[in-house]
Order: structure tokens, then sequence, then C-alpha cells
């Protein structure tokens, strides 16, 4: 029980990789603040994990007050907290020049800004020895076009998780990146770039448990050593990709 006696928050909990991860600690003893958008959503995981041991957040990650809140739900109900995840995510499928200015700053927003924000307003709350785990992506590394605000607050997040690896040592809490490949979600199945086949998924498709499995084990204290990295779980697929 790797996680008993832990206090974990994850955003984007209410379906896919975000719930999966939410499900996998708690499993392994975690008391679990899950946060997303849907209250539908979120409080099944809640139902699925067990009342006793996670609460429901209703949360929109890109919003300063609302941020704040989450956080401060968690520690009101459990005095601190050990971990963070970083999940939630949306994309666009539009080419930068049709790209409405208020969907840049969107998906900046509930990507990259939400890590920022919980990294803010956590960080004060959490013990030596707590752990932050980012949600990257392979489009960080390698992309398609039409995703390009997608691509960018990816790669931003695994530039502030490098940089604020160093802002953390003091307090000794790590920070580090995932960066899933192609995930059987409906994010990637609703993709319409995968749909038209201008994204072609190549090579193995992961389960969300397989990304859980990853942060899991980052976000634990045998992962002492590792802070400020990306770890890529993609089943080899940067390595097809043209």
């Amino acid at each position: 029980m790797r996680f008993a006696g832990k206090v974990c928050i994850v955003t984007g909990a209410g379906s896919g990789i975000g719930k999966a991860i939410a499900k996998q600690f708690a499993s392994e003893g975690a008391k679990v603040a899950v946060v997303d958008l849907n209250e539908q959503h979120g409080q099944q995981t809640v139902s699925e994990i067990g009342g006793a041991n996670a609460f429901f957040a209703q949360c929109n990650v890109g919003d300063p007050g609302q941020v704040r809140a989450a956080v401060q739900a968690a520690v009101d109900k459990w005095q601190k907290v050990d971990v963070v995840v970083n999940d939630a995510a949306m994309m666009t499928f539009q080419p930068v020049v049709d790209l409405p200015e208020e969907d840049w700053d969107k998906v900046l927003a509930v990507n990259l800004r939400s890590v920022f924000l919980f990294c803010k307003y956590a960080v004060p709350h959490m013990p030596p020895g707590g752990a932050i785990v980012n949600i990257s992506s392979v489009h960080a590394h390698e992309t398609t076009k039409n995703v390009v605000p997608y691509a960018s607050s990816k790669g931003g997040i695994e530039a502030f998780t490098r940089g604020f690896s160093e802002e953390l040592e003091d307090r000794k809490i790590r920070i580090n990146c995932v960066a899933p490949g192609a995930v059987n979600t409906p994010m990637l199945w609703n993709n319409p770039n995968v749909k038209s086949g201008v994204e072609k998924v190549q090579g193995a498709v992961g389960q969300p448990e397989d990304i859980a499995a990853a942060v899991c084990f980052l976000a634990a204290p045998e992962a002492r050593f590792i802070t400020g990295t990306t770890l890529v779980v993609d089943g080899g697929r940067l390595d097809i990709l043209p």
C-alpha cells in the first residue's frame, strides 16, 4: 500500500486517464480529491472508489478561485496534500491561421495554466516527500498539423516541470511528467484528425491503467531519485513516427 495515509489531488479524474489514476491511488490506500468540471463523471469516479476515501471537487482548472477552492477543500478534509496529478486537458482541431484567439487562450488555460495554478496553491500544503506528476504527451515531441495549441501546451508543461523542480528542491518535493502516446480514451477516438486519417494511430494503443501505473510509480517513494524529467509511456510510438 504505497499511498496509505497519503492525500492525492487528481484533475480530470472524471474519465479516461485521470479516472484510472484516481482509482489506482485509492486502491493503494490513498485518499483522493477527484477534480473535474463534469459533476456526473466526477461523482461516478468517487462512487467507484468509495465515498470514505474520495470526494468530488467541481472545478474549472483554469480559474484561480476555483483551483484555490478545490485545494482548500482537500486540506480542510484531510489537513494536507501529498500528491498532485495534473491531468485535465482539451484539444482544438483547426489551423493556427483559422483559430479564434479565445480558443488558443482556453486550451492554454485548461492544459498549462492549470498546472501552474495547482502547483502554486497546493505546494504550500505539501510536506517533504510530496510529489507532483504532470500529464504531458508525445505531441510535445512529435506532432501533427491542426493541434498546435495542444502541442504547445504540452511542451510548456515539460519546460515548467524542469524549471519548477529546481524551486522545489529545498522543499524536498519532486515534480515529473508522464508523456502518453495513443491511449484508449474518448480524447483519442473523438479526435477529428484520427477519424479522418490525417493522424495515423500507429503502433500499440495503451490503456488508461498503463498510464496510471507510470504516474503512481513517479509519485511513490521508490522514485525518490527522479525529478524534473519526463517519462515517455507510449508503447514505442515515438520510435515509429515520421
